[in-house]
């Protein structure tokens, strides 16, 4: 596969110079971005697959939530519905500011899982949220237009390459685990974009550290990065809080050297996940899929199989969050059931200290932000 994505260089090479075009147009006024009055706060990355957005994204809510009537807006990927979806609040009508029943705006989508209706991020932001507004579109332009007026606060997910939109404060995401890799663009590589993308953030976080990184390794990471002596560099590593149920109680169960682990995750980096595991039991059957996998009834049924033959006195299936909400289909939800399936829930870890400045540093740039861009 690798040497397969190699002989496609000549369309990453395609593919590149589209791209920088693209952004030259945005950087020279050619495309417009749009400035709100009411601040947008971007969460992203440059290349494909997880650099720990969702667990920022989660952290910003918390954050801001207590100052700010809330909304999180996500492309919704992997959902089997268009257009605008919002939860947990009303919309707007663009043209004539009128409020929209969503309920009726979507018929039949209350039939739906809720990951099915608006996609696996989205869910787990809105099973964990109940008291901010959830929304998705694939245009964000018309996701913000709509969500402006009842708001005075939205949280971009995965919306680093959405030039159209001009945010108060853009965070780029790099995993540390990826950062040795080479800067190829897709269709060879991972980048979404050139590397040379990361001067436009405001803010570059290191996620997915080792929780003792040595100063000198970050030092050098900084030098390598940054883009910008002016843009902030902050480490974060992956925190893992204790086990709950699919419903997001509290499990009152450990994993200790006895057990055996069903490890189930459709994500697109489970490394991290199955290593913090290891380090309570070697007795491990990973049942890995795709990013954003829906799961089957033949995919459950065979780990429900494997389950049950399993002799080990001590057993558990953990998934993820994420993977979580795509199991609570009404034709899976009996074996998953049945087989008492865990959620290992994450949350990040500022290193060196910085939590406290990184928090201030963000409120108060969007803070500035309202006081002195009152446009649109």
């Amino acid at each position: 596969m690798r040497y397969l994505r190699l002989l496609l260089f000549p369309v990453s090479l395609i593919y590149g110079l589209v791209v920088i075009i693209r952004n030259w147009c945005f950087d020279t006024g050619i495309f417009k971005s749009r400035k709100f009055y009411v601040p947008v706060v971007s969460v992203g990355n440059l290349d494909v697959g997880g650099a720990g957005k969702t667990p920022m994204t989660e952290y910003l809510v918390r954050l801001f939530k207590p100052h700010y009537k809330l909304a999180t807006l996500s492309r919704g990927y992997g959902r089997t519905t268009k257009g605008i979806i919002v939860e947990g609040s009303t919309i707007i009508n663009v043209k004539s500011h009128e409020v929209i029943n969503t309920t009726t705006l979507k018929k039949g989508c209350s039939k739906m899982t809720l990951a099915s209706r608006i996609g696996d991020e989205p869910a787990q932001f809105r099973q964990k949220f109940q008291d901010i507004t959830v929304a998705v579109s694939e245009n964000r332009i018309t996701g913000i237009k709509s969500l402006k007026y009842d708001h005075n606060l939205i949280i971009l997910d995965d919306a680093y390459q959405h030039r159209a939109v001009k945010p108060a404060l853009s965070l780029l995401l790099f995993d540390y685990s990826r950062l040795n890799e080479p800067h190829f663009l897709l269709p060879t590589g991972n980048l979404r974009e050139p590397f040379s993308g990361r001067k436009r953030a405001d803010v570059i976080i290191i996620s997915k550290c080792p929780p003792d990184i040595a100063a000198t390794e970050q030092q050098t990471i900084i030098d390598s990065i940054r883009g910008s002596k002016k843009q902030p560099v902050y480490f974060t590593s992956i925190s893992y809080l204790p086990l709950q149920t699919i419903e997001g109680k509290p499990a009152n169960k450990a994993i200790t050297a006895d057990t055996t682990v069903f490890l189930l995750t459709g994500i697109a980096n489970p490394l991290p996940m199955q290593q913090h595991i290891e380090k309570y039991t070697q007795h491990i059957i990973h049942h890995n899929y795709p990013d954003h996998h829906r799961f089957s009834l033949k995919n459950i049924s065979k780990l429900a199989d494997e389950f049950d033959d399993c002799t080990s006195k001590n057993k558990l299936v953990i998934t993820t969050e994420k993977d979580a909400q795509r199991l609570v289909e009404r034709e899976l939800l009996p074996l998953v059931q049945q087989m008492g399936v865990l959620v290992l829930p994450i949350g990040i870890d500022f290193l060196n200290g910085t939590q406290q400045q990184f928090d201030q540093f963000v409120i108060n740039y969007v803070r500035e932000y309202t006081e002195h861009h009152p446009v649109h």
